[in-house]
């Protein structure tokens, strides 16, 4: 089974968000089921820096197509690399005046999208396509996985190719978040090198717009995302992002698919960014980290504070809008907060101004680095995760792993992963954490306050701990899942492919 994994980022050599961390750790379950995995990248400065090459491949074909132009692209071509630590091909897509560009993948310096995005991406799903028809004579794959808007496009290459009478791979299309969805004017479709009438209601047209996120949903062979709750919710007009109704009409081919943690670089026991490691048998050892925390963010060496920590991005869709409110209370009863995250400009202000108005109570950090996040995983007693949606989230399941209690709201993967401390799941010793429905300061408060509560219980917070580090949320199991999916699929795609691009 030839797998191609079509992404845009990939830990620890780009990373802005869980997307790299799947990437980091499906692709290897995979291969260690006997798939025979390659990924697919833009070279990006942060990657082809430490990329090894190992071979050309091809330029990306500009002529014309069976429906027209080929995408009105710059030169690019494919090389074959591999990343240190990763032991599979790497596809290279190379283009220069398309990704040599330093900072984000995605936003220039201005902090706003790169005008060209839609080329830039789109190019992405071209080489996928074009790998899928033979472009690599030596390797065509079997199934293209291409995961959020980056990877829009390969599904609708895919499917020009097939309605145009060539074979292709299978397309496997997973949604990481549905409020992403790589929009952009009308006037860019021309560009794209896909059929005319692809720009439909029925296609990827969206509100007189182009979506790269609606090509996936429309054309791709199966849909999944990453959780099994999060794909019932974006069926709804609540969380499908306009997009329901036609998830609605695919709902056949549409699964949700729980994320996994990488516990090679998440776990308490094993790792080296803590002052001392610890497991379950060792949980009073716990308290070192949050004393080193405590001390890293200005906080009162207080061990019987209540620490709550943050790791996120300051977004309203994690609810940290609401955070703010309440840090009052929370002072009050005696906790601390750790907070490290970036953001919304409102809200990196509204918690440096709280760091100042609670001096050694609330410690504030701006900006992202691992180092810190392993930390305040590690050191704080309860981890907030108060999202308005979540498609899955992986910061909750780091928190489980270190004895971290994830509170968090009922919604998408976290309402999945975390049973709420109420006093029958205390009693049945199923409980992992804390729940709450309004997303609401009262809401937030509500979980807050039952936080409290169990604290001063130490016996049943700790059986808490204990039962949450137990659980496991792999990677192998979720790859199980995923190549199921593929085995169900199409796959011989090579005998006509060869064909278009002159190969025998």
């Amino acid at each position: 089974m030839k797998v191609l994994y079509v992404c845009a980022e990939l830990y620890p050599f780009l990373k802005t968000g869980g997307l790299a961390d799947v990437s980091a750790g499906l692709p290897p379950a995979l291969q260690a089921l006997g798939c025979d995995v390659r990924l697919l990248m833009p070279s990006f400065p942060a990657i082809l820096q430490q990329a090894t090459l190992t071979r050309p491949v091809a330029l990306l074909p500009d002529g014309p197509l069976p429906w027209g132009n080929a995408p009105a692209l710059p030169a690019a071509n494919l090389v074959l690399a591999t990343l240190p630590g990763l032991a599979m091909p790497l596809y290279l897509l190379q283009a220069p005046a398309l990704y040599a560009r330093p900072g984000s993948p995605y936003l220039g310096p201005n902090g706003k999208d790169w005008d060209d995005n839609a080329l830039r991406f789109a190019a992405l799903g071209w080489a996928a396509a074009t790998l899928g028809q033979g472009l690599d004579p030596h390797w065509v794959p079997d199934v293209i996985h291409g995961h959020d808007w980056h990877a829009g496009l390969a599904p609708a290459y895919c499917r020009a190719f097939a309605d145009a009478g060539f074979d292709t791979p299978a397309t496997l299309f997973t949604i990481h978040n549905m409020a992403y969805q790589g929009l952009f004017p009308k006037a860019v479709f021309s560009q794209l090198g896909l059929p005319a009438a692809c720009f439909e209601v029925r296609g990827v047209e969206f509100y007189g717009q182009l979506s790269f996120m609606k090509a996936a949903l429309r054309y791709a062979d199966r849909i999944t995302t990453v959780s099994p709750t999060y794909a019932r919710e974006i069926m709804t007009a609540s969380q499908g992002c306009g997009l329901e109704g036609l998830l609605h009409e695919r709902a056949g081919v549409l699964s949700g698919i729980l994320n996994g943690v990488d516990y090679q670089v998440w776990s308490p026991a094993t790792d080296a960014l803590l002052p001392s490691p610890y497991d379950v048998d060792t949980l009073p050892v716990k308290a070192r980290a949050k004393q080193a925390l405590q001390a890293s963010f200005g906080l009162a060496p207080r061990a019987q504070a209540l620490v709550f920590g943050v790791v996120s991005r300051l977004t309203e869709q994690k609810g940290l809008h609401l955070l703010p409110l309440l840090l009052a209370e929370l002072v009050q009863r005696g906790g601390q907060l750790a907070l490290l995250g970036q953001g919304d400009a409102a809200l990196e202000q509204a918690f440096v101004d709280a760091a100042i108005r609670y001096p050694g109570q609330v410690g504030v950090r701006l900006g992202y680095d691992e180092v810190t996040a392993h930390a305040v995983l590690a050191g704080a007693d309860v981890i907030l995760v108060p999202s308005a949606f979540e498609p899955c989230g992986l910061t909750q399941l780091y928190g489980l792993r270190y004895g971290t209690l994830p509170l968090v709201r009922r919604v998408g993967g976290l309402v999945d992963t975390v049973v709420d401390c109420t006093l029958e799941n205390l009693d049945d010793g199923t409980a992992t954490g804390f729940v709450f429905d309004e997303l609401s300061t009262d809401g937030l408060l509500s979980a807050v306050r039952r936080a409290f509560a169990l604290f001063r219980r130490p016996d049943q917070w700790a059986a808490v701990q204990r039962r949450g580090m137990g659980l496991r949320f792999d990677w192998p199991t979720a790859a199980q899942h995923y190549l199921a999916i593929c085995q169900s699929l199409r796959l011989d795609a090579k005998s006509q492919a060869r064909v278009f691009f002159g190969k025998d």
